[in-house]
């Protein structure tokens, strides 16, 4: 399946170390000197921003997509070539999932492990076969996929669901897959 829309789900914390900044400007860029088009949260705070200021600065076009109450907070980002707008964070997601050809979580909290976890369920229970890859920068979902493990040690999870993603150490990893995929 060609990719040319990759979603990134990823924080919008401005309280970060700078490892996860770096692994997200990394990114960014990447996506960008691929020729596909970033798709994420439309937030210009954060990881957020990071990501989406470096896809714009090597060249990439960016698509954010960010619920309303953002934009009445001033938090949405007002240079993505595209921004849409909608009423919840449940469309939100929809839309994040509907326009990515292939999806990479960054580190993220609450929010990014939700995005992750419903996408991840979605391609299990066949409503996709898009590519997902969990950038494990500084082994930060180690301890998730320790709980996957668990789940499949203990029955709840069957043991070829793990293949329903990939886990990327480094954004050239990230990358190589993607391409990968995108050729198979």
């Amino acid at each position: 399946m060609p990719i040319r829309t990759v979603t990134v789900y990823c924080s919008s914390s401005r309280a970060l170390a700078p490892q996860y900044y770096t692994a997200g400007a990394e990114l960014g860029a990447a996506i960008a000197r691929a020729n596909w088009k970033l798709v994420y949260g439309g937030n210009s705070i954060g990881l957020m921003k990071t990501v989406a200021d470096a896809a714009r600065a090597a060249g990439g076009r960016v698509i954010g997509i960010t619920p309303q109450f953002f934009v009445d907070e001033g938090c949405h980002d007002e240079l993505c070539e595209e921004l849409v707008i909608t009423q919840t964070m449940r469309e939100r997601k929809y839309q994040l999932e509907q326009r990515g050809d292939a999806f990479v979580a960054l580190p993220g909290g609450i929010g990014t492990m939700e995005e992750l976890l419903e996408i991840l369920a979605a391609k299990v229970l066949n409503a996709h076969n898009k590519p997902i890859v969990l950038l494990n920068t500084d082994d930060y979902w180690t301890p998730l996929l320790e709980m996957f493990q668990r789940g499949v040690s203990r029955g709840f999870i069957k043991p070829s669901q793990q293949d329903a993603y990939f886990v990327a150490k480094n954004v050239g990893d990230a990358m190589d897959y993607l391409r990968q995929t995108a050729t198979d």
